[in-house]
């Protein structure tokens, strides 16, 4: 059997994988990539434009990126770090655009203002604190806040009408938001990368075997599901960047880092409605409170979205407990993942969040009148008839080792290495495909250290991304002069 070179091997057709691919390809075109997706196509997982929300998520109405402290105050940490971090993909897809390689912008991101909503004192009080700790940063200058009925009928009209005029509500915006086709955006840049020279996408082939070669180098075996023929692949580097299916495999390269890692799985099912009357009737992301225990990726909103051209209004998600990894996985994902160096930190993270299975658990027996009655806390006139439930992808959460041997669970996105820079993989759900592009510096970072501080690497990354190597959180003149450019070029301001 023939074992087929190569400098680099993407495991994965999602957004990541083309992500990483791009950019190496920009930095170094004589490369030698090759992709491999265990599907028939790119960008059917986690990334798919019916299987994530979205949202180009910058924490500008995302309530859980901004926490309420003990004290009453608002923590704005994070939120600030992920706004910089959505600005660094702005300004990637911004170059694309520039140099012909991305097609016309509204085919994978349009304008949909990103707005929070709230109802009751306590909501209210916590949302104007909020608007007051962000809106004095820069990255959140644009930011509005009221309460007037006036306001919220010409922001939000749907959500307003027909609702309590005696009930407390307050709402902030920020007009130049996003919607992302994260699908049709990955299958472009694939499309584009398939023109070039070195590069090769291997579609129906899962790995099946990952191991390193006393020489550092990897072989990597896959299977073509169509032809039965076995792939042998050695690579200098693997990425995997694989949705749920990337801690499988990262369990299997054997990497001293991989060991402790667990997933937990979490499904999700939207709400549609494609009602022409209705989806004209609201343009915006409107993001409210997750109810207590619910995960981070069940914070309730009603979105417009725009999936391969075509506009809807999804409202969700409605998290499940699954034990599949990938939607078009196995049910013994969850347990052929437990391994000995991580069981006991899973069975930490089981006895420790018994509540979230319980909320997850009753979230997959809800009836459809009681999803709709969900949705009327956004849309007080929605109707069941008008509304049909759809699944989303796929999430596996990371629980991690702590000291002492026990287990924590988190809802980012993390980047495990290999010490020797041979091996990436991602693993993790939100803010995901919105933070692609400085998840990917990161990795090129980490993984290619000595080419990335040559001076042709850096140059060539500052073209890509003219923010890189400082912050876009302390520099106030940075950021408008990229932010500008972004807007104007991906038709966002």
């Amino acid at each position: 059997m023939a074992v087929r070179q190569a400098d680099v091997v993407l495991v994965g057709g999602g957004v990541m994988s083309a992500t990483l691919g791009m950019m190496l390809r920009q930095l170094d075109p004589s490369l030698d990539i090759v992709m491999v997706e265990r599907l028939d196509h790119v960008a059917h997982e986690s990334t798919d434009g019916w299987n994530n929300a979205g949202t180009g998520h910058a924490g500008y109405c995302e309530l859980n990126y901004t926490p309420e402290t003990d004290d009453g105050d608002v923590a704005i940490e994070r939120a600030l770090q992920i706004n910089a971090q959505f600005e660094v993909s702005l300004q990637l897809w911004s170059y694309l655009v520039e140099q012909g390689i991305l097609p016309e912008p509204t085919s994978f991101i349009n304008r949909t203002p990103h707005q929070s909503f709230v109802w009751g004192e306590k909501d209210v009080a916590f949302l104007k604190r909020r608007f007051e700790r962000l809106s004095a940063h820069h990255l959140f200058r644009e930011m509005e806040y009221t309460e007037s009925p006036k306001d919220l009928e010409e922001w939000m009209p749907l959500v307003v009408k027909s609702r309590d005029p005696m009930q407390r509500v307050a709402a902030t915006r920020i007009r130049h938001g996003s919607d992302v086709d994260f699908g049709s955006l990955t299958r472009s840049m694939v499309k584009w990368l398939e023109t070039q020279p070195n590069f090769e996408l291997m579609t129906n082939c899962p790995v099946h075997y990952i191991d390193q070669r006393d020489n550092g180098r990897w072989k990597v075996r896959v299977k073509n599901q169509k032809t039965g023929e076995l792939i042998k692949l050695e690579t200098g580097f693997v990425f995997l960047g694989a949705g749920g299916g990337a801690l499988p495999l990262l369990q299997k390269s054997g990497i001293d880092e991989a060991l402790g890692y667990g997933g937990f799985p979490v499904s999700g099912q939207w709400l549609v409605c494609r009602k022409p009357d209705i989806v004209e009737q609201h343009h915006s992301k409107v993001y409210g409170k997750a109810p207590i225990g619910a995960p981070p990726m069940s914070v309730p909103h009603l979105d417009t979205r725009i999936i391969n051209g075509e506009p809807a209004l999804l409202f969700g998600p409605f998290a499940g407990f699954t034990t599949r990894f990938l939607k078009q996985g196995s049910i013994f994902d969850l347990f052929g993942s437990v391994k000995p160096t991580n069981l006991r930190p899973m069975l930490s993270v089981s006895k420790s969040n018994m509540d979230l299975t319980r909320y997850l658990i009753g979230e997959v027996f809800q009836s459809h009148p009681d999803r709709v009655e969900s949705l009327r806390n956004f849309f007080p006139e929605a109707k069941e008839e008008d509304w049909q439930l759809r699944m989303a992808g796929q999430r596996v959460q990371i629980i991690k080792q702590i000291d002492g041997g026990g287990g924590k669970l988190e809802f980012g996105t993390e980047i495990v290495a290999a010490k020797d820079g041979t091996l990436a993989a991602l693993l993790g759900a939100s803010p995901g495909a919105s933070t692609a592009a400085n998840a990917m510096i990161n990795v090129i970072e980490r993984c290619f250290p000595d080419k990335i501080r040559t001076p042709q690497w850096q140059g060539r990354m500052k073209e890509l991304v003219p923010s890189y190597g400082q912050s876009l959180v302390n520099d106030e003149a940075l950021l408008t002069k990229v932010r500008e450019r972004a807007l104007s070029t991906l038709k966002l301001g």
